[in-house]
Order: structure tokens, then sequence, then C-alpha cells
């Protein structure tokens, strides 16, 4: 009865020794191995709960992260996917840097500069490494760049900042693109119109009138009016070979077939006088201030002075053909005569105490390979000449008129037979003939094509420009005149045409009136 008990019941005060002892233990492999502890599957801290205690009230204190509702993904943190990542190179690159610090040390005592240098095995080793792990050269590449086109948006996404960085920019200052309408905006007709490549049948006054032969008339048009008025009917066998307007007023000067230059009052539709000077007919005219120039079928050039009894001022030849471009620069520095025998001739003016040019020409261009009427001048660089050659030459060529040089040349894979330069942009436009017989619109100094404008259906055989600059109008064998407003000026751009002044005349001859 003194001994001890070994049968019955445990005391309470032992069971509650070994549930300490039991909770104790188990802290510690908490605390260890808290990544693989699930207080689920553990039976001694269920044993050991009071009768008191509820048990949603032990689920939410012992609930885990990726348990939460909230967290679908499961987790509280990031862990990063490691499967792109190159160890192999980061571990390579690691060595390599090592291995540099380690030949420093070594070599900081050393004076030999050369033992520096790493053995040509040791390159050799390197770049085989470098090679085959696909190793860039730090020195040439960037270290942080995107390899890959980042994915296109989602088809119905809206970026809400494009309202913020979208600005209306004018469709001229656009890289190389504006609005160019490629049809006719009026089309009049032309009967018996001469189909003649070295005859210049149509000109446009710098007060909108607009004057044309046809037939054995000479016609005029008021673009502005719209009325129709002829202004002279040839006898039988006689008819205009060229027609160009004053630069001021209403005087035209007319070359006809038999080689006289008449001169007409358009506004008293009278004749004012007749100049003579060549055997054959005048194909080309040119003015400058009071001096008209005419070449002819006998390949000379005449100066005629209009405010002279004595018209006749002076006589160049230099064509051995026909003489059918004509055209002054915008300085009136400089003649541009072109001829049948593929040449182009540049003549200088004289201004000391007369209206002439020098009768030996400053540059003969002799590069083109056929007959050559289409000539023009740069408006903004006065020593530019464009010319254009016929059938067997399709070519334009731009000249510096100061040192003779050729700047450029264009295959335009048909016959040239005009050139007008824009004036409000840095382009022009050339008219054609087979087989597309299109007017064709080049950007300065790029020669790009910016436009092609078709509707005749036979050769375009001249161009007139406006005097605002904005609409051309071209003249076919196929009887047609048309009008194309191609160089309409931008509605963004502000012009201040009202408060502009009129330049002055700038010639020399004019110069010389007292």
């Amino acid at each position: 009865m003194d001994g001890e008990l070994t049968k019955g019941p445990v005391p309470r005060w032992q069971k509650k020794l070994e549930a300490s002892e039991a909770n104790s233990s188990l802290n510690v492999t908490r605390s260890g191995l808290s990544a693989a502890y699930n207080p689920n599957l553990s039976g001694t801290s269920v044993a050991t709960k009071t009768p008191g205690k509820s048990w949603d009230t032990k689920k939410k204190k012992s609930q885990t992260p990726n348990k939460d509702p909230k967290t679908p993904g499961g987790g509280d943190r990031f862990i990063p996917n490691r499967g792109s990542t190159n160890f192999e190179l980061g571990h390579y690159l690691l060595k390599q840097d090592q291995e540099k610090s380690e030949n420093d040390e070594e070599n900081e005592g050393n004076s030999n500069a050369n033992d520096d240098k790493p053995t040509p095995a040791k390159l050799e080793h390197r770049k085989l490494i470098s090679e085959s792990m696909q190793v860039a050269d730090s020195k040439t590449t960037r270290i942080l760049s995107y390899q890959n086109k980042a994915p296109p948006a989602p088809e119905f996404h809206v970026n809400p900042l494009k309202v913020v960085y979208t600005t209306k920019t004018p469709l001229s200052t656009k890289s190389g693109s504006r609005y160019i309408p490629t049809t006719s905006e009026r089309i009049l007709d032309a009967p018996d119109i001469i189909n003649n490549f070295y005859l210049n049948l149509l000109d446009w006054s710098t007060d909108n009138i607009v004057t044309v032969a046809l037939g054995s008339c000479v016609y005029l048009w008021n673009a502005g009016t719209g009325s129709i008025q002829e202004l002279v009917e040839y006898e039988e066998g006689d008819h205009a070979c060229a027609l160009s307007w004053i630069q001021d007023g209403q005087i035209l000067a007319i070359g006809n077939k038999s080689g006289v230059v008449e001169l007409w009052d358009c506004a008293k539709v009278k004749r004012l006088r007749v100049m003579d000077g060549h055997s054959a007919r005048v194909g080309s005219l040119a003015w400058n201030s009071y001096l008209v120039s005419s070449g002819s079928l006998d390949g000379s050039i005449v100066h005629h002075d209009v405010r002279s009894r004595d018209h006749k001022v002076a006589t160049l030849n230099g064509h051995t053909q026909e003489v059918c471009g004509l055209k002054w620069s915008t300085d009136y520095k400089y003649l541009a005569s072109g001829g049948n025998d593929n040449l182009v001739n540049v003549w200088t003016a004289v201004n000391e105490g007369g209206v002439s040019t020098a009768n030996e020409p400053l540059h003969v261009l002799n590069q083109h390979q056929a007959a050559v009427r289409a000539l023009d001048w740069c408006p903004w660089q006065p020593n530019v000449l464009t010319s254009g050659g016929g059938t067997a030459d399709r070519c334009i060529k731009f000249w510096n008129v100061n040192n003779g040089s050729l700047l450029n040349s264009v295959d335009t894979k048909s016959q040239v037979c005009g050139l007008l330069w824009s004036r409000t942009y840095k382009e022009l436009i050339s008219a054609h003939g087979f087989a597309n017989n299109q007017l064709t619109i080049w950007k300065y100094p790029s020669m790009v094509k910016q436009a092609e404008l078709t509707g005749h259906t036979s050769r375009v055989l001249q161009l007139a420009l406006s005097p605002d600059g904005s609409t051309v109008m071209s003249a076919g064998a196929d009887e047609t005149l048309r009008l194309w407003n191609c160089f309409a000026p931008d509605p963004h751009t502000a012009k201040k045409a009202s408060s502009a002044t009129k330049k002055p005349n700038q010639s020399a001859f004019r110069q010389s009136i007292r």
C-alpha cells in the first residue's frame, strides 16, 4: 500500500507535463521546417484543445496565405521564373572578369608591358568559347536592349494618350506627301491645234488671259470671266507659230510662219507694229522688259527693242538648226536657247548702254541626244537651268550656269515636251508624249515622282502657268486644253498676300529707261 502505484489511470499532473513537452518539441519543428508544417495534420495540437475554445477561431489564426481566397494565385511574394536565365553565360562572364583582375594584380610589379598581353592560343580559346556561348562584344553592343518587337495592342484597344500627342500637321509639311488632284479641273476644246513639237502656241498673261493659236486663228480666253475673243485670223497658208505675253500689260508678241514678229495690243484688239529679221518661221519668243527675243527655223536669235525705230538690236548665231526654245532667267542675267541641233546655249546679258547679249554663248551644253524645246529656270535659284529632250533623249537635265556643270539627269522614259517650275512648292511639272501622254510632278532636288496627271490621249504640246501659280494649263494634240489645280497653296499655311508688296522688275534693260 505504501509503494508506488503502477496500474490505474495516469494522474492529471502527468498528462499536463507530457502535453507541455509535446508543444515545446512542436515549436522547434515549426521554426525549423516552417515550409512543410501544416496545422491540419498535427494530431497533438487538436488533442490539446480545450472544450471552451471554438474551432472556427483556431482555423482563422492558423490559416496560411495560400489558403486566402483573396489571393487566388497563391502566396504573398514574387518568385521569379529562372527558366530563361542563362547561368552558364553569367558564370563565364564572372570567371572572365576574375581572371582579368588576377592578371592585373600579377602584372602590377612587372615592368615588362608585353606580359599583360595573353598568348595567341589563349585568345583563340576565348574566341571559341564566346562564339559557342554566343557572347556579344561588350564594346559594340548594348547590354539592355529589346531583341523582339513588342506585341501589338488588342484589336479594340484605345490609347487614352492619343489625343494628347495628336497635332494637326499640314499635308504639305509631311514627309514628301500632299494632296494633288490627278484629274483635270476643267477641259476646253481646242480644234485645229497644230500638232508640231517645235512650235509654242500657248501662253498665260499676268492679267489672267490665255492666248492660244488654233489653225490660222489666235484666240483670247479670259480665265476669270470665261469669255472668248478672236484676236486675228491669218490668210490661208500663214499661221501663228509662237505666242508670248509681255511681263506686265496686255501686249502680245506673235511670231508667224512668214518670219516676222507682230506686236498686238489685246485690250484694243489692235496690231501695233511688225518687226522682221528672220528668213523662216519664228517658233519661239521670250520677253525681257522691252526686249523681245525671237528664235527662228533659220537657226538665229534676234533681239528686238520695241521702243526703238530700229528694233533689231543684235543677232545671235549659235545654233545650226531651228531654235525651238527660248527662256530668260528670273533675274534677267541669262538667256537660254534650245535647238533642234540638240544643243542648249546660255547667253549673258550686256547692260552697259545697250539692250543686248554677248555675241558668243557663255556655255554650250551638248549632252542631250534630241531636240531641246522644254526650258525653264528655277525661281529661287536663278543660276539653275532645267532642260528636257525629245524622243531620242527623254531626259530632264539640271545645269549650273555659273560654271556650266551638269547637276542631275533623270530619264523620264518618254518625250519631254514642256517644263514648268512651281512657285509655291519645291517641285516642277513636266509634259510628255508617247506612251502615256501624261504630266508628271517631281519633288526637287530628289526628283521623286509626286503624281502623274493623265487624261490626254495624245502628246502634251505646251504648258502654261496661271498668274497666281496654282493652276497649270496643258495643250494636247488631242485638241483639248486641260486645267490642273496641282499647285494650290496649303490652306494651313498663313499667307500674308494682302500685306506683301509687289517686287519691282529687276530687268537690266528696264533700268536703262530715262
